[in-house]
């Protein structure tokens, strides 16, 4: 488990996080967001004992981040925004040095269990270089998990990556989930992170704005549900008919057929009144909700200001 308390970061008068605190446990796969110079590297950073935290702590399976960063190391797997391949080394090679590093043993297999998690079989005996920028992040990836480390911390690791790279490294983290490891991703991508990401976390200037599963964390900026409907029969009847639901909170025409209405109802009372509706006679063409993603959640709550 991770558990960070009250993490702080000052530099002389100038705070980069202001008191972050959240848990994860294993299986978590927790989405970072925010604008660049938010606090997102800053706090990864300190979690990943490269930076000494100004206050409070971090502590992963019981083990303090500022008591013992050498055992903290040894237990997580950090991608940076920017890292270094060598060139004129081969893949195997390069993933080799990492693992006599960390005292791997059976280094052969190991790297050829990892090659095989992130699809680089292939490319065992290529040049670093030669690879393409998907490739290079996979490997890289391939990289922090030669030791087997409980905590990855991802940071932008979909940075200038094509669609289907994208596509690739976000099944790849889900699998990375599903094999019981905490992952802490930083992204701008947010539509993707709400894919493959069980809990996220907003940060603005160093503060933590939010911090749950997807679904609670929309619901908090959305409380009722938003659905579309659209008809081919009488809208203003069909609005006098809805005044006997007292879940609907609203109800908005927007043109001859179309309406918004807000619903406070559940899934089954919202199932039972188009049913109602089309019982009713209605000519129902269109009721779908609106579901609000984690782009509205962000737009919401951050302001765009910047430390």
């Amino acid at each position: 488990m991770l558990e960070v308390k009250n993490l702080h970061k000052s530099y002389g008068g100038f705070t980069a996080v202001q008191g972050i605190s959240f848990t994860l446990k294993p299986g978590d796969i927790f989405g970072f967001i925010g604008s660049n110079g938010a606090g997102k590297t800053t706090t990864i950073r300190m979690i990943a004992t490269l930076l000494e935290p100004t206050a409070g702590t971090a502590s992963l399976n019981g083990v303090d981040i500022i008591e013992n960063p050498m055992q903290i190391r040894r237990m997580i797997g950090y991608m940076p925004d920017f890292f270094g391949l060598y060139d004129d080394v081969k893949v195997w090679e390069y993933l080799d040095f990492f693992a006599s590093i960390y005292g791997v043993q059976k280094r052969d297999q190991v790297i050829d269990e990892v090659l095989e998690l992130t699809d680089l079989t292939v490319k065992k005996f290529s040049y670093v270089q030669s690879l393409s920028r998907g490739m290079q992040q996979r490997l890289c990836l391939a990289r922090c998990l030669v030791h087997d480390p409980k905590l990855l911390l991802l940071d932008e690791p979909a940075s200038g990556l094509d669609p289907r790279a994208r596509a690739e490294l976000k099944e790849l983290i889900a699998e990375l989930g599903r094999m019981g490891k905490i992952v802490i991703v930083s992204s701008h991508i947010l539509p993707e992170l709400s894919d493959f990401c069980n809990c996220v976390g907003i940060i603005e200037r160093g503060n933590l704005l939010a911090f749950g599963d997807v679904a609670s964390v929309v619901r908090s900026i959305r409380p009722v549900k938003v659905i579309r409907l659209s008809c081919i029969s009488d809208l203003h009847a069909l609005e006098a008919g809805l005044k006997a639901y007292s879940s609907i909170q609203n109800f908005v025409g927007t043109n001859d057929q179309d309406a918004t209405i807000e619903f406070s109802g559940t899934d089954e009372e919202q199932a039972d009144l188009l049913k109602a509706l089309v019982n009713q006679g209605h000519r129902i063409i269109g009721f779908n909700e609106d579901h609000a993603d984690l782009e509205d959640v962000f737009l919401k709550l951050t302001t765009g200001a910047v430390n």
